[in-house]
This record gives C-alpha cells, sequence and structure tokens, in this order.
C-alpha cells in the first residue's frame, strides 16, 4: 500500500531499479515548480541520495516543455540554496522526447548567460550541493531515452570554471618602435613652443585604445600569445594581456585605424577558441551517447577519436549516406547504412555503432 502524503503517494518501487516511487497527485493549483520542490523536500526528509524525475506536465497535461524545464531547474536550483540539505546527491531529469533536450539545454544556457548579479552565487551554490560529483564539481545529468547523457557538454558551458589562486602578471609583447625626429625651426621661442604642441595634437588624435574582455583570454597558451605577437609586429599597435582582471583583457592602442583592424583580428581568433571548446564538449557527449569502431589489431574493435565519433553520429542522425573518414591515416568513405567502409583502392573493412549504457535509468 502507499503512503499517502500532501500532494503525492509513496510506493515501493516493483520491478523498476529504484527502492521508491512517488506518485504525484493533480492539483491546479499546483505548478511544475512547486510539484518538484515537493518529491525534492520529501526526498531530503526520507534521506533518499537520488532521484529521478520525467517532464512533468508534457503528456496529457499539455505543458510547453521550455516552461516546464525553466521551472523544474528553477526548483532544483532554489532547493540545492538551501544548507540544510545534506542526503540527496544526485538529481536525474529523464526526457523520452527528442525534442525536449533541447527546451533543457536551453534553460541551462539560458541561466549561463545571464548577466543577473545572482548567477555566481546560485551556481556555486548548485555545485556545492546537488547531484553528480566529479573531482569536487557537481553536475546536472539529464537522461534521454535510454541513454545516459552525462551532461559534460553543458558541464562545459554552464559551470564556471575554477580560477586559478596564482596571480597571473601582465603580458606585454615586445616592441620594436621606429622612432620619428621633428626638428621645429622659428622666428621665436613661442612660435617654435606652439608648432610642438599642434605636432602633439595631431598625434595624440590618432591614438585610440580598446579592451577585449573574455574568460578564454586567460587560458592563452604560447602559441596564441606567439600570434598576438605576430599580429602587433605587422601593426601599428601595442597589445598587453592583462590575465590578473577579471574577466581577463587584452588592450590594444596605436593609431585607430590600425587598432580597429586588430580587434576584429583578435574577436575572431577568441571565437575560434569558443567554437572550437563547444565543438569538442559537444564531441564529448556524443562519446557518451554512443561509440563508433573500426577493426584494429588481432580483430579488435578501435573507438574512432570523439571528433570523429561525433561527424559520424551527426551524419548519420541527418540522414546522410556516406562520410569520409581517416582510419589508420588513408581515407575511408563509410556508408552509412551498410557500415561498410571502402578506400577507393580495393579494400572494405566494417565499422560499428554501439549505443552506450542502453536500457540502463
Amino acid at each position: 500500500a502507499g503512503q499517502l502524503q500532501s500532494g503525492f503517494v509513496t510506493t515501493r518501487g516493483g520491478k523498476l531499479l529504484c527502492s521508491k516511487i512517488i506518485h504525484l497527485i493533480h492539483n491546479k493549483n499546483d505548478n511544475v515548480k512547486s510539484q518538484v520542490t515537493k518529491v525534492l523536500n520529501e526526498c531530503e526528509l526520507r534521506m533518499y541520495k537520488s532521484v529521478a524525475f520525467p517532464a512533468i506536465g508534457t503528456g496529457l497535461a499539455g505543458q510547453k516543455p521550455g516552461k516546464v524545464a525553466d521551472d523544474m531547474l528553477d526548483a532544483i536550483v532554489e532547493f540545492a540554496s538551501k544548507k540544510s540539505v545534506q542526503h540527496l546527491q544526485k538529481i536525474k531529469i529523464v526526457i523520452f522526447q527528442t525534442h525536449m533536450l533541447s527546451d533543457f539545454y536551453e534553460s541551462m544556457k539560458a541561466r549561463e548567460d545571464s548577466d543577473s548579479p545572482t548567477t555566481d552565487s546560485w551556481m556555486s551554490l548548485l555545485k556545492c550541493k546537488c547531484v553528480f560529483r566529479v573531482h569536487g564539481h557537481i553536475k546536472v545529468k539529464i537522461f534521454y531515452l535510454k541513454l545516459i547523457i552525462a551532461m559534460y557538454f553543458f558541464t562545459a558551458l554552464f559551470w564556471p570554471k575554477k580560477q586559478s589562486t596564482e596571480r597571473k602578471k601582465p603580458v606585454v609583447l615586445e616592441k620594436k618602435v621606429d622612432l620619428a625626429t621633428f626638428q621645429i625651426c622659428g622666428e621665436s621661442q613661442k612660435n617654435v613652443d606652439a608648432t610642438e604642441l599642434w605636432i602633439k595634437d595631431l598625434i595624440l588624435k590618432e591614438q585610440f585604445e580598446n579592451v577585449i574582455s573574455d574568460e578564454l583570454i586567460g587560458n592563452f597558451d604560447e602559441g596564441q600569445i606567439a600570434t598576438l605577437a605576430e599580429i602587433q609586429r605587422r601593426n601599428h599597435v601595442t597589445i598587453q594581456v592583462e590575465c590578473e582582471h577579471c574577466p581577463p583583457c587584452i588592450k590594444i592602442s596605436g593609431i585607430s585605424r590600425d587598432v580597429g583592424f586588430v580587434s576584429v583580428e583578435l574577436q575572431k581568433m577568441i571565437q575560434e577558441m569558443k567554437d572550437t571548446e563547444e565543438e569538442r564538449s559537444r564531441a564529448e557527449l556524443v562519446y557518451n551517447l554512443v561509440e563508433w569502431r573500426y577493426p584494429g589489431s588481432n580483430d579488435k574493435f578501435v573507438a574512432f577519436d570523439k571528433l570523429t565519433n561525433m561527424h559520424l553520429e551527426d551524419a548519420k542522425m541527418a540522414n546522410k549516406t556516406h562520410l569520409t573518414v581517416k582510419i589508420k591515416k588513408k581515407n575511408y568513405k563509410v556508408n552509412l547504412d551498410t557500415l561498410q567502409a571502402n578506400d577507393g583502392q580495393g579494400e572494405t573493412i566494417s565499422i560499428q555503432r554501439v549505443p552506450k549504457n542502453e536500457g540502463k535509468l
């Protein structure tokens, strides 16, 4: 028999792989956020260590997935902010409809992009209180169909990186300056001084400074610093990298037209870093869903690198018939229907597509 509580009934797990099931009782006065809050408080009260939610209200109730995602995540954030939370360690959201995954992602991404001054505070609380611990960080896990999606993609975009305690010094790139010398002759010292001021004023009017701020600047490696030095060498500017600022920034100063040109170059450089990081994070996400393999030595199959793995899965999901990939430094054309790969020189090999964690919740 179930235990009747305010707004829900608790029963045993039965044949499901869980100890208890909490059945919510529909009440027109209850919204999704309040229902999630009730369940979370009950789990903490009963000292449960984990709980799994469906996308509440998106079935027969007909609620919009985006609104449900916002309400559920709001409830989780508020629950995580309570200092009294001690027992609940893992929260899962199970999504059975393909299109809803993007709604939950957008809800999380909107929180990352928010300019609200409270963002850092609630994110730090969520990190400390809720869900799944990896190296001291806590991540929300969302499950899609019957495949576990470990939220590495969301984590890379959503959780702020751990700041180093070491204070970095500003990086001033070496600049070779070609001096220009003015010799001023005049009828009097007054005329000479006036001309000097006029020349200085012209020079200052051409000077400009622009500041670009971005968290990724603090992650510049030696290669990227060398690229900055080369950009500075080709233009009439001085570039200074200041990693001690929050966020880190780059100051560009010099002739206005060159400062504008260099600013665009550096913004493109930072965007490429963001694109690379996002692609790497998405590849990690796909790898946790499915693994593509090719024959290795001793008739054993070997996993493709994560980027190739993502490209193969993307092509499969887009219903493409073929994709060219590199296997053992040779190009192979993969038939995504038959999973046969041909090198164009008569050699054909079989590849595998292996879903991960299928059937596990």
